[in-house]
């Protein structure tokens, strides 16, 4: 994987921990306007992950990047989007992906006693095209 460093929005946490991770899976758009994107097809998605806090866990981390990587890769690696439970009412676009990573990482920090949050998911379909996730402050 090539470095490649994402804007961040500003923010006023005392850390930020950035995660770069890749999954492959396949996907379809089943909607007339998508053209060629209604077949089945594959990427081979590169993910950056920014969680931002003011307290670290017992092992000093804001999140591991274990879990990190076992919410996304996980979950989607080698597998038909569609088929998962988070696209059966919106199509996998890159922007629903992205809004479904940080809904599923948002989750798993909810849990957490010291409260981190992920600031924003990217998501690279392909080496020219990615979708920037934004959360605003109602989604907290």
């Amino acid at each position: 994987m090539l470095q490649q460093f994402y804007p961040t929005p500003a923010h006023n946490f005392r850390y930020e921990l950035n995660k770069d991770m890749h999954f492959a899976a396949a996907h379809f758009i089943p909607n007339a306007a998508a053209g060629v994107c209604q077949n089945v097809h594959g990427h081979t998605y590169f993910a950056n992950i920014t969680i931002v806090g003011n307290e670290l866990d017992e092992c000093g981390f804001l999140i591991n990047f274990q879990t990190l990587k076992a919410l996304l890769h996980g979950v989607y690696d080698h597998t038909l989007m569609n088929d998962h439970p988070d696209f059966q009412n919106r199509p996998p676009s890159t922007e629903v992906v992205a809004e479904m990573a940080w809904r599923r990482i948002q989750a798993a920090l909810d849990q957490e006693p010291h409260r981190p949050r992920c600031l924003q998911v990217l998501i690279r379909e392909t080496p020219t095209s990615y979708v920037r996730y934004l959360p605003q402050a109602e989604d907290f």
